[in-house]
């Protein structure tokens, strides 16, 4: 055949194909049946198809055009829409996406490690949770644990409606938390669930934003020396040869575990933001919830810069302002202890406060009466959730109710005495189940800390003191993993532990795992 016909039969030939070829009109499984858009605000859709493609986004009486980049991106705005629905959401291009029983209210993310991951299955009154979620206007959507250094733009995921059968796994804390902005709001509410069990802060960041922060050259040159010197295959065989050895044994006591992957585990630097949290990034939401600090104890006073940057980096890459970003402190935890000892779970709770007057829009809930000495996972999320509620409640949407308790504002010493003054009362302090407050502790210049008599001389004063310490210079309060505690406001919320000195730590010096 000469050349100029065989050419010719070709570009016929491709002519004819090239509508097969192109691309469909493609978004992140973020959008889909049954979710939620974000009211009283833009909202951002976007997703895939061929360079140059034209793109038409429409729902409820508005349409947006885009054409597709060189990659093949392509992104609208949607206008505000009312609280409402359900609305049908149109995306036409070479094909048509629809999708139906699309709802518009309030949209948060709940994130975090163990605690927010807890099931509503195994939290308190389970049985009772479960046979009674039927909250159609309660949407849900999960996102798979994938640990990777590569951004990820999908995932497999779909949004579903509040239900007894599909509530079972879910987040506790999220869903008890939507069910009260339900009740509060009525108005639809979806639920992002993103948490990860035994997660570190430092993997739900970019890793290159902490490359860039001298604060953390230490941990990550530690990071890049465990990454360069790492052989999970060799892990695994010296794993099979302690099974052996157990099973030739055997069988006695525990099975030796299987190693993770450190590489793609949830403590290496980028590895949650890349996996996780980057394909949602973007989608229109209220605000975000947390729950973590129990994997970054250890480091907890790296954790005062570690947890505020994390927090800013969450809303540049969102490019939705300052949203709410409201957290749970770590609750109570291992053995209550004889007398006053340095804690690092104390020294993480200091931190968390700390980040209240390090960025503006954020809360901190605190649970310091609600953990278990045994148990790392506290079974009652309904009164995390509770908390975390008064804060969204009163500071978003301008409902009159109490939303932090009693914080530390200043002391002044008198003779063998110092008097606490507080904040955040609301109705007056008040000592739960004894007459006199439990959980202070007091120390002089030598710095070594008794535990302290106390008593209630004001609705927002504390008096505390020791015989033991003649000249008193500081004072701490549930300052331990697991302290006996008992301040609240009368109007039920918890004190937030405290200390009046700034003395070293036991983790001032610790920048790594």
């Amino acid at each position: 055949m000469h050349p100029k016909v065989r050419a010719l039969l070709q570009n016929l030939l491709m002519l004819a194909i090239a509508p097969l070829l192109k691309a469909d009109v493609s978004v992140p499984a973020i959008f889909g049946d049954q979710m939620v858009l974000q009211q009283k605000q833009s909202n951002p859709i976007w997703g895939w198809a061929d360079p140059g493609e034209n793109v038409t986004v429409s729902i409820d009486g508005q349409t947006h055009s885009a054409e597709a980049d060189q990659e093949g991106n392509w992104k609208v705005e949607l206008d505000a829409i009312p609280a409402g629905g359900p609305y049908r959401l149109e995306i036409q291009g070479n094909n048509t996406l629809s999708f139906a029983d699309v709802l518009v209210g309030e949209v948060w993310i709940c994130s975090g490690q163990s605690n927010m991951q807890w099931s509503v299955e195994n939290s308190d009154s389970a049985e009772l949770e479960i046979l009674t979620a039927n909250y159609p206007n309660i949407r849900l959507i999960s996102v798979p644990r994938l640990g990777v250094q590569e951004a990820q733009d999908n995932f497999d995921g779909q949004w579903t409606a509040c239900t007894p059968e599909n509530i079972k796994d879910f987040s506790a804390v999220g869903y008890f938390f939507g069910r009260r902005l339900l009740h509060a709001l009525d108005v639809p509410i979806g639920l992002i669930d993103n948490a990860w069990g035994g997660s570190a802060a430092d993997a739900w960041i970019r890793r290159d934003v902490l490359e860039s922060d001298s604060r953390f050259d230490e941990m990550m040159a530690w990071w890049e020396k465990r990454e360069a010197d790492y052989d999970y295959d060799a892990e695994l065989a010296s794993w099979e040869e302690r099974v052996a050895k157990w099973e030739a044994e055997g069988s006695e006591g525990r099975k030796p575990r299987k190693p993770g992957n450190m590489m793609t585990g949830n403590q290496r630097p980028g590895n949650i933001f890349n996996g996780v949290l980057h394909p949602t990034i973007g989608y229109g939401i209220r605000g975000a919830i947390w729950y973590q600090g129990e994997s970054n104890a250890s480091r907890a006073y790296q954790y005062r810069d570690l947890f505020p940057l994390m927090i800013q980096h969450w809303r540049d890459e969102w490019g939705q302002g300052d949203f709410p970003f409201y957290y749970v402190q770590l609750a109570d935890y291992r053995a209550e202890l004889a007398e006053p000892a340095e804690s690092d779970w104390a020294e993480l709770r200091e931190a968390q406060t700390m980040t209240m007057d390090r960025l503006k829009n954020v809360g901190q809930a605190v649970i310091i009466d609600i953990g278990e000495g045994r148990d790392i996972h506290p079974r009652n999320k309904q009164m995390v959730a509770n908390r975390l509620a008064r804060w969204a409640l009163a500071n978003d949407y301008g409902k009159e109710i109490i939303y932090q308790g009693p914080t530390y504002k200043s002391m002044r010493r008198s003779g063998g005495k110092i008097t606490l003054t507080f904040e955040h009362v609301g109705q007056g302090l008040y000592s739960f189940d004894t007459a006199e407050p439990q959980g202070f502790a007091i120390a002089g210049k030598d710095r070594t800390f008794v535990w302290a008599q106390a008593r209630i001389v004001g609705k927002n004063k504390v008096e505390v003191w020791s015989e033991a310490v003649e000249k008193p210079v500081a004072v701490r309060y549930a300052w331990a993993d697991n302290p006996v505690c008992n301040l609240y406001n009368r109007d039920g919320l918890p004190a937030t532990p405290f200390r009046t000195d700034n003395w070293p730590g036991e983790t001032i010096d610790r920048h790594h795992r």
